[in-house]
């Protein structure tokens, strides 16, 4: 489910190129931290593409922050990412981790009650929902118009192995099929929490040059905390999906 190559000292080009072995490759659809110079790269970053230190207040930074909650990249789009590669182009000495969870074990894992819970519901996934965790750049119309909230089952089959795997989004999902809105919240809060065991996890300790690609459609992930004052530059290219999430 996840794949490191280490020592990788790539141009984005580079990365870019190998990101489309694997199909069409995403483009945010925010101005906000994509690539001025390539689009396609998505600057997981707190310098600026002029190599200036961002403030901890800056919008961006207060964005990126949010990866420190579980989520599973561009699940809010209708047609979700298959996956996406990373390439750390600096990274801090003490945190910043990237921690994987496998959601096929999860899943197993899950009491019998929670297990009821999700199978053959659906969670509406909505990027927008970012604004409403923390105040943040606003979204233009034409950006809130790109990316409506879309429905996602909760339990998913993945198209190739046929796994069945939990598939939520926590930084996103803010409805559940079915549940008023305090008992979605509640539902997801407590699956956030049951993901955050170290026995589902792989967790990754950043090495200069490290290029990561995972499998979006049956992982979820998170960074832990680090420094703002220590600089930090992953760019990311995501693999474009190619169908809608089928239920398990």
């Amino acid at each position: 489910m996840v794949l490191v190559f280490p020592d990788q000292p790539v141009s984005d080009e580079a990365l870019l190129a190998f990101g489309r072995h694997f199909g069409e490759l995403e483009v945010f659809h925010q101005d906000i931290i994509r690539s001025k110079r390539l689009p396609e790269i998505f600057r997981v970053s707190n310098v600026d593409e002029d190599g200036n230190l961002m403030a901890p207040n800056d919008p961006v930074q207060h964005q990126i922050s949010l990866a420190r909650r579980w989520h599973t990249d561009s699940s809010y789009r209708e047609k979700p990412s298959v996956g996406s590669l990373l390439h750390g182009v600096e990274v801090t000495e003490e945190g910043g981790e990237t921690m994987f969870a496998n959601m096929a074990a999860v899943l197993r894992a899950l009491p019998a009650d929670l297990r009821r819970e999700v199978e053959g519901r659906r969670a509406r996934h909505d990027f927008e929902n970012l604004h409403r965790l923390k105040p943040l750049k606003p979204l233009t119309d034409e950006e809130r118009a790109r990316m409506p909230p879309v429905w996602q089952p909760m339990v998913r089959r993945h198209p190739e192995t046929g796994q069945a795997s939990l598939y939520i989004s926590p930084i996103y999902n803010d409805a559940v099929e079915g549940m008023d809105p305090q008992g979605a919240a509640a539902l997801v809060e407590r699956l956030e929490a049951f993901i955050d065991d170290e026995r589902f996890i792989y967790r990754h300790r950043w090495r200069p040059h490290d290029v990561l690609l995972w499998d979006n459609r049956c992982t979820t992930h998170r960074v832990t905390p680090y420094n703002p004052a220590h600089r930090r530059i992953m760019h990311r290219t995501t693999i474009a999906g190619r169908d809608r999430v089928e239920a398990a």
